[in-house]
């Protein structure tokens, strides 16, 4: 039997083809394929302007600097999401400030951010975990009372619906990753959506050596940037990606549609929150009933291999690690993010799976977890 994978990346011909079109041009890196990515992104969020970069990391990082986030400011952000999203605050010299999440939508509970603001705090950077939209409304409402930022993390979230708009088409910076494993892949890569023009200058010029050109044979160096330029090769692959991402995400919202439908009643496995027709579906991660199960996690994911089914872990709560345990925090402080990390899976889900791979996949677990109710 066909291994399956928890993901896999869905590349045409058509994307095949122009990308061997690119390598044959001569004109490998950024150039103009980079500039037709960055407009047809722009017209897919509305109108905003977007730059592209190699990694959804470099993003986060270049849009707190393009908000005057550095050293002495705090940060506040879920508990729960990849090392990233907080590497990237300590990376500029600020300090991470951890909200618990819902335990059901993973997103940051925002009825706990108020109180985590103090004079230090330059920022609210909530993610819009697996796809779910986090409640930017009442963030922005937060963040304007407070004169503070808001920069979303939306790795998981191209082409998710919060109350009808556009992830990116609103709101203040918004940062997309195009890595391997997202809804739309240039195998590595992300974007910033900003307005502002004069965070367009900073996010250029962080991407690309603090560079100033001041004419054909002459440029200036303002800001000690970095190098984080996308090539036209991944910027190809992202334009044949755009085209198809609705339909990618409809195959995601239907197979999603199919995991909830075959555990309608007493699943074995705590589901996540269904969200809207606006849920792009990046994954779907359930909880395992471990208090309930004569079985660990690994021996799960150890028996769904032995099936030929990928399975994975998104994602071990941010201030567990060490680097962070280092900045003073410790287990207990956000249990919804503690338990999410002990019993999260990540299931197969991919515009490519099939109604039947969902099915074995729902069958698998409910043979190893013989249908114990979570």
């Amino acid at each position: 039997m066909e291994y399956l994978p928890f993901t896999r990346p869905t590349l045409d011909e058509e994307t095949i083809l122009g990308v061997a079109e690119v390598l044959r041009s001569g004109w490998i890196t950024s150039g103009p394929k980079v500039i037709e990515f960055e407009t047809a992104l722009s017209q897919y969020c509305g109108g905003r302007q977007v730059r592209v970069l190699t990694s959804a990391t470099a993003a986060l990082e270049i849009a707190l600097l393009a908000a005057g986030v550095g050293p002495g400011d705090e940060v506040i952000l879920p508990a729960l999401s990849f090392a990233a999203s907080a590497n990237v605050v300590l990376r500029v010299g600020a300090h991470p400030v951890f909200i618990d999440v819902d335990l059901d939508t993973r997103n940051i509970d925002v009825d706990a951010v108020a109180a985590a603001i103090s004079s230090r705090t330059r920022a609210i950077m909530p993610v819009h975990f697996a796809g779910l939209a986090a409640d930017v409304d009442r963030l922005h409402g937060i963040a304007n009372r407070h004169g503070l930022r808001v920069i979303e993390d939306a790795a998981h979230a191209i082409g998710t619906l919060s109350r009808g708009r556009r992830i990116g088409s609103f709101g203040d910076l918004v940062c997309f990753s195009f890595h391997a494993n997202k809804n739309l892949t240039t195998i590595e890569g992300g974007a910033i959506v900003a307005d502002s023009a004069e965070e367009l200058v900073a996010i250029e010029r962080h991407r690309f050596h603090g560079l100033q050109k001041l004419g054909p044979d002459a440029f200036e160096v303002t800001v000690a940037g970095g190098k984080a330029n996308l090539s036209d090769v991944a910027a190809r692959i992202g334009i044949g990606q755009l085209a198809r991402l609705e339909q990618f995400n409809s195959s995601r919202r239907r197979l999603a549609a199919r995991y909830f439908e075959r555990w309608a009643v007493d699943p074995p496995v705590r589901l996540p929150a269904r969200g809207d027709e606006g849920h792009s579906w990046h994954m779907i991660a359930p909880l395992l009933a471990l208090d309930r199960l004569a079985l660990t996690r690994r021996e799960f994911m150890a028996a769904m291999d032995a099936r030929r089914i990928g399975v994975g872990c998104h994602y071990p709560p941010l201030h567990l690690f060490e680097l962070y345990r280092r900045l003073g925090y410790r287990p207990g402080q956000f249990p919804h993010a503690e338990r999410i990390g002990r019993e999260t899976v990540t299931l197969p889900l991919f515009p490519a799976m099939s109604v039947a791979d969902v099915d074995r996949v729902v069958d698998a677990a409910d043979e190893i977890l013989q249908r114990t109710p979570a």
